[in-house]
């Protein structure tokens, strides 16, 4: 939120970097603490034997997608952001720079605007910070403390 400053976590590669490192550490530290009984996270209790590939199948799919739900999570309401600030300020650039008095006075909208969505971005910000930690700590619980 610095002006003229680069926004890291705007970008595809890097979000979805940030969350597969961390989901390979969290399937690291579930084998580490579980041994290979750490599979079992992909079978729930009591499931029929005929199921069973199916099920294997689908957890394992569902297990996979949580890294890439993270990233695209993080990096679109970062972009989304990004991208509303940016267009409501260039917007209310042009409104300053045309001549006049009228358009001076109906820059102060847009420029309120832009201010009142650089906070609300801020606000998302933190809150993108926080899911994407809860959700890590989540992750993180069930690759420990298995069912």
């Amino acid at each position: 939120m610095i002006p003229y400053s680069f926004t890291v976590t705007s970008h595809f590669l890097i979000t979805l970097g940030l969350s597969f490192s961390i989901f390979i550490g969290i399937t690291i530290v579930g084998f580490q603490r579980n041994g290979l009984h750490f599979l079992s996270f992909l079978l729930p209790a009591g499931v029929p034997l005929p199921l069973a590939p199916f099920l294997v199948l689908l957890e394992l799919i569902s297990y996979c997608f949580r890294a890439l739900s993270l990233g695209i999570r993080l990096f679109a309401n970062m972009m989304a952001g990004h991208s509303l600030v940016k267009i409501l300020s260039g917007f209310a650039w042009t409104m300053l720079c045309m001549n006049g008095l009228l358009y001076f006075i109906g820059d102060l909208g847009p420029l309120f605007i832009v201010l009142a969505l650089t906070g609300l971005e801020l606000g998302v910000a933190i809150l993108q910070a926080y899911v994407f930690t809860i959700l890590i700590c989540i992750y993180l619980n069930d690759a420990i403390n298995l069912h």
